[in-house]
């Protein structure tokens, strides 16, 4: 018997350290040397952290929200006595399992290994295939890796989409006598997670596609640019990079080859903008992260004005999959368009949260519904924002979209690198707009006047509306400003930063109208365009609403109907969150 524990950054957040010691002395306690005690990475289901899957003559049990209390109860029952706890289980190979919808309708590529090995013993991942492609790759001369992944049809998962295989073709073809593999794993987008799962939970899949890219465009030197925001995943590369020099997978003479490749990591200090190829680049270099002209193109000139190639993580954790089973197996997922699965992580107002893949050409819907579990809040979901800040709002009516770089371009969102936020109908979208333009304005490098200044002006301008200071031509402003920041804008952040303006005002203008035209807030968020109330039906005078009234505004005796003093109410919303009755309305 095996027991194993999730410890990605969502389950040690949760407390999966503390479960796993328990579980630690419970078998020191029970002198169970014949039972395995292991950890792994993020399972995908976030929703259920911490958990612990137990492996058995039956198969795999997974069990979640477990505590050190609870914990007990499965030990007991499953560990000791063979028994399986059906109150904790969360997923298991038996169909009833109330789980099994979240993993209907994965197809699990890049994500094969994250949660079925220990991240931090090599051997874990090579039985399941890990330097396999590698392997294949060293057989094979640089051209035939670059043909292969170019069937596959494999197109970066980073936000643009730009055909990988292509983009190695041009690598290969520049002459150096230096050339660079760059991972970009500078993940900065508001509720995604996607990177640093993949890297917490299989960092071998990254490594090993840095390496088959290095051999395949002629590099020797691989650098991975990660956020400094994601220790553990940083730890686990550091640790899995010594693993694979001890086995022969880097450095000199890789498997005999004759081929050459060194990795090493470079943190980044959390600037969003360094997330676009040149600003990386510059970055690493030593510079302030900003972005420059192109062309030339890194692939001409990149680091250290020295032939370049830039993939994220998810992308490049693709590549052992695709050289090991062939492109014709990885082509058999996806659309026309869109070949491969493609990772997402769910956030917001969904009911199961968490880290899923899916192959491209599944609907909007089916991702949200169907694996998400829909609402946790038992509110109608409203919209959702696919791609982060450089993305775009997609309402309900358009939930039927199928996922794939074209026909999500059509909504005026975008893939992005796979940020999922799911709303309802108590998300203000106008309030939605300004938090995200908020974050891309504050994280401009401020190199151009169209990033720098227009979206400071639009911020200003929603700003004002959610204050209750909107006024006729404003949203004709914001559009006008909107499109000049695009047009103009020297690189994707400033390109992209209006896209939540955009759509939320395409989608949701009426609920801007309301802003502006009526003084009200129709999601009843914005503290400036509601008011409270006390209904005299309802109100008991228990006076638990007063008693908790920072300002003291609601007046009334005991037993007696209380009433607001709107002059006073700060809208802070306290009275409503007290009241056991349902008296407080907001309006």
């Amino acid at each position: 018997m095996k027991v194993i524990v999730g410890l990605g950054s969502c389950g040690i957040a949760a407390g999966g350290m503390k479960v796993y010691d328990k579980i630690y002395s419970l078998l020191e306690n029970y002198g169970r040397q014949d039972i395995t005690l292991a950890s792994t990475g993020c399972m995908g289901m976030c929703f259920a952290e911490p958990l612990v899957e137990v492996l058995d003559e039956q198969g795999s049990h997974i069990y979640g929200l477990l505590d050190e209390e609870n914990v007990l109860d499965v030990f007991r029952s499953h560990v000791l006595d063979g028994e399986v706890a059906d109150q904790y289980l969360v997923k298991s190979e038996r169909n009833d399992c109330t789980n099994a919808a979240f993993f209907s309708k994965q197809v699990r590529v890049v994500l094969s290994r994250c949660g079925a090995i220990n991240p931090e013993e090599i051997e874990d991942a090579m039985e399941l295939g890990a330097y396999s492609g590698l392997v294949r790759a060293l057989s094979m001369t640089p051209q035939e890796v670059v043909e292969e992944v170019k069937a596959s049809g494999l197109r970066g998962r980073g936000g643009a989409g730009f055909p990988t295989g292509l983009k190695w073709d041009f690598a290969l073809a520049s002459q150096a006598d230096q050339k660079y593999m760059l991972c970009n794993a500078d993940e900065g987008d508001p509720g995604a997670f996607m990177d640093r799962s993949i890297l917490e939970g299989d960092p071998h899949s990254v490594i090993e596609g840095m390496i088959i890219g290095g051999y395949a465009i002629g590099a020797t030197i691989g650098i991975i640019y990660a956020r400094s925001e994601y220790p553990l995943a940083i730890e686990r590369l550091e640790l899995a990079m010594e693993q694979a020099k001890e086995k022969g997978f880097l450095g000199k003479n890789i498997l005999g080859s004759g081929f050459d490749f060194d990795l090493s990591i470079k943190q980044g200090a959390g600037a969003f903008v360094c997330g676009e190829e040149t600003a990386m680049m510059a970055s690493i270099e030593g510079q302030r992260g900003m972005p420059r002209i192109r062309p030339p193109y890194p692939a001409e000139r990149g680091l250290f004005n020295q032939p370049s190639n830039i993939n994220n993580v998810e992308t490049l954790a693709n590549i052992g999959y695709i050289l090991n089973f062939g492109a014709d197996d990885y082509r058999q997922y996806g659309t026309e368009e869109t070949k491969g699965t493609k990772v997402f992580a769910l956030a917001g107002k969904i009911k199961r949260g968490g880290l899923v893949e899916v192959p491209a050409g599944l609907t909007v819907r089916e991702v949200i519904e169907d694996i998400g579990g829909g609402s946790s809040s038992g509110k109608p979901i409203k919209a959702v924002q696919l791609g982060g800040p450089s993305g775009g709002c997609i309402p309900v009516e358009l939930f039927d979209t199928p996922i794939d770089y074209g026909t999500l371009a059509e909504t005026g969102a975008i893939m992005g690198s796979g940020g999922l936020v799911v709303m309802d109908e108590d998300n203000c979208m106008v309030d939605i707009a300004r938090y995200f333009l908020d974050f891309t304005q504050k994280e401009s490098c401020g190199k151009c006047t169209f990033c720098r200044v227009g979206t400071k002006r639009m911020l200003e301008i929603l700003t004002r509306i959610t204050e209750g200071k909107g006024v006729p031509g404003d949203i004709e402003k914001l559009e006008t400003l909107a499109h000049q920041v695009q047009k103009n804008s020297l690189c994707a952040l400033g390109q992209t930063a209006p896209n939540p303006v955009l759509t939320t005002l395409k989608y949701f203008r009426h609920e801007y109208e309301a802003h502006i035209n009526d003084k009200k807030c129709p999601a009843l968020q914005c503290r400036a365009l509601i008011s409270y109330r006390i209904d005299p039906v309802l109100c008991t005078g228990c006076t638990v609403c007063a008693r908790n009234c920072p300002v003291h505004c609601i007046s009334g005796e005991p037993r007696e109907t209380h009433v607001i003093d709107p002059s006073i109410c700060t809208r802070c919303g306290n009275c409503k969150a007290v009241c056991r009755f349902g008296a407080v309305i907001v309006e």
